[in-house]
């Protein structure tokens, strides 16, 4: 995929309240194509917020360049860059229609109303507005107002638009409605988009590409697979989504097998490749990776959540330790105090070698 977007070095510094300085972009090098849908997860105070804020202009790099599609960012002011933004706020005028809101960037550069109508009449079809253009945004729903918002960033057909949260006022169900509507729109627009958002369902559902970020630094970038299924270092495996992590001892190793064990004597089955008697390693099961059984690591239920699609089981292994995190398959739970068997295939066994 030819590449768009190109971020070298980038390095943003605020001064704190007590007069030392805090690096919130700290040497950070980014690339992202054309027709990419890239999405900046993290904690709060990551980055991922600054870093799209230098991209649109907003924030000014103390050091590194930026280029799209060849063109030099780095000094130019934020209303020369063919970027839009969407805001977590959706920054509508009350006062006009919902077709003026969306046009109103056209009608400030000077567009005949004609061409006007006609741009303002397709960008709101594109986001399932039609006929809604006389209406004001005070008459919306929460997610038709995300629609306008989303409309009036793409009416000028910019070649990237940056989405700052842009669903986190939504209900979960209009939310979730609106993700894989945001990207069924990317891939039709054809432009690069890059989103922020702390949500790691969010990520995993629309992203192309996963941009894990942490203190300023970009920790892993990756497919949402590959960051599930493949994290980088524990900060990534903890992050994304619900995971347990067991650091264990090779005890033994035979053929594509090694045998794990903790400190507390729980055993774990590990793939035998790269590993040796005695190393150290973590390994990195998710919940939906254990299956009830009869026969695995010992233990007793010492809770159930039920989570309407899901039902986690808390297990605590008999050897002893953290509980263990376990997703029941097709809904077959374990009563409170029951003794159960958690077995894993060895291959869905992910492993961090040792820092």
């Amino acid at each position: 995929m030819a590449a768009l977007l190109e971020i070298s070095a980038a390095r943003r510094e605020f001064v704190t309240p007590e007069g030392g300085r805090l690096a919130a972009l700290d040497g950070v090098d980014l690339t992202v194509g054309a027709n990419e849908f890239v999405t900046l997860l993290g904690p709060s105070g990551c980055g991922k917020t600054t870093l799209l804020r230098a991209i649109s202009g907003f924030e000014v790099l103390d050091n590194g360049t930026m280029r799209l599609d060849g063109m030099d960012l780095t000094a130019l002011p934020p209303f020369r860059r063919p970027v839009n933004t969407v805001f977590q706020s959706y920054a509508l005028f009350g006062h006009m229609t919902v077709a003026r809101n969306v046009g109103y960037a056209l009608e400030v550069a000077g567009v005949g109303k004609a061409s006007r109508d006609a741009q303002v009449a397709e960008a709101l079809e594109k986001v399932g507005l039609a006929g809604m253009g006389g209406r004001r945004p005070g008459q919306l729903s929460g997610g038709q107002r995300q629609r306008v918002a989303l409309a009036r960033a793409i009416i000028a057909k910019p070649r990237l638009l940056l989405l700052d949260e842009p669903l986190s006022a939504l209900d979960r169900n209009l939310r979730q409605q609106m993700q894989l509507e945001l990207k069924t729109l990317q891939h039709s627009l054809g432009i690069a988009f890059i989103f922020v958002t702390h949500d790691q369902e969010e990520a995993l559902t629309m992203s192309d590409r996963i941009v894990v970020m942490r203190a300023g630094r970009i920790e892993q970038i990756g497919s949402p697979r590959d960051i599930y299924r493949h994290p980088k270092n524990r900060f990534v495996a903890e992050f994304i989504g619900e995971t347990n992590l067991f650091p264990v001892t090779v005890d033994h190793v035979a053929g594509n097998i090694a045998l794990g064990r903790t400190a507390d004597g729980v055993e774990l089955q590990l793939p035998a490749t790269g590993r040796s008697v005695g190393e150290q390693v973590t390994a990195i099961l998710r919940p939906a990776d254990f299956t009830l059984g009869t026969a695995g690591i010992p233990g007793q239920v010492t809770r159930e959540v039920y989570l309407g699609s899901d039902l986690y089981i808390f297990v605590q292994p008999k050897a002893g330790g953290p509980e263990i995190r376990v997703i029941a398959r097709d809904g077959a739970g374990a009563a409170e105090g029951a003794a159960v068997h958690l077995a894993h295939d060895p291959t869905s066994v992910h492993v961090l070698e040792a820092a």
